[in-house]
């Protein structure tokens, strides 16, 4: 049983969570969170805490978004474009009960404010900005961190608020150059 609640955007998200996990969920109803929703995401929060799950889309981001900037402190669970896709449909209901376990082995907690261990030179230095591939390379190191794909400048963000060491950092980049 996992103690935090689990957040996901529709019923389809939660029978594919329970087929992974024991594990309670709220759904969000898709991207149009009320504030009755966001009230009870709060109150999972305070009482046992909250693991946002969503899909690896747009819609997907712009949900973790809100909740995690109007409930402090929530955890984050990242699933691949990949292991989310099924017929060219993205959603954690496409995702195996494996990727689903793997994706909450490596939740990963924010912490707004904090100093970033990695820099935009860091990002620059590692092609996962300002290269041809980019966008790939952040991909790829956002898998292996668990952090998810988004923009240079969202990813220099998530470094900073899931506290990526730069050994993590550096590793993951070996990994991709390495070609893994």
């Amino acid at each position: 049983m996992i103690k935090e609640i689990i957040v996901v955007e529709g019923r389809d998200d939660t029978t594919a969570i329970k087929r992974a996990v024991d594990a309670d969920t709220i759904e969000t109803g898709g991207s149009a969170i009320n504030a009755r929703i966001i009230q009870r995401i709060a109150l999972a929060q305070e009482r046992r805490g909250v693991i946002i799950f969503t899909d690896p889309d747009h819609a997907g981001e712009r949900i973790r978004k809100i909740i995690a900037s109007r409930v402090p402190g929530c955890k984050h669970a990242f699933i691949p474009e990949a292991d989310a896709t099924r017929k060219g449909d993205i959603g954690v209901e496409n995702a195996s009960p494996e990727s689903i376990r793997h994706a909450l082995d490596r939740v990963h907690t924010s912490y707004e404010g904090v100093e970033s261990l990695i820099d935009m030179e860091d990002l620059v230095d590692a092609g996962l900005m300002v290269h041809p591939d980019a966008a790939a390379r952040r991909m790829a190191m956002g898998n292996i961190l668990g952090i998810g794909y988004c923009n240079g400048k969202q990813f220099l963000k998530r470094l900073a608020i899931f506290q990526i060491t730069r050994d993590e950092f550096v590793s993951a980049l070996a990994q991709i150059e390495e070609g893994g």
